[in-house]
């Protein structure tokens, strides 16, 4: 297990930790690793970057775009070799 040092914390914070500890039943290094464990392991939902944006903008509603009709095959591009 690795150790932490926390320096500068406010004192209002660290109250505000002792509290929660003493609430919850732990000593505020307990209280802090909760905190962190909760912070950093709960799932994110988020998904891909596609879903965000999709989420973003779903508000604002979609638009049906009249895709032109394909008139030739597909090619490889030209990659000016």
């Amino acid at each position: 297990m690795a150790t932490l040092t926390i320096r500068n914390l406010d004192d209002n914070l660290k109250t505000r930790l002792r509290v929660e500890a003493a609430l919850h039943g732990n000593s505020m290094e307990e209280e802090a690793r909760a905190i962190l464990r909760r912070a950093l392991t709960k799932p994110t939902g988020e998904g891909g970057l596609g879903s965000r944006i999709y989420r973003r903008f779903a508000a604002v509603g979609g638009v049906d775009l009249d895709l032109p009709a394909r008139e030739e095959a597909p090619r490889a591009a030209d990659l000016g070799e």
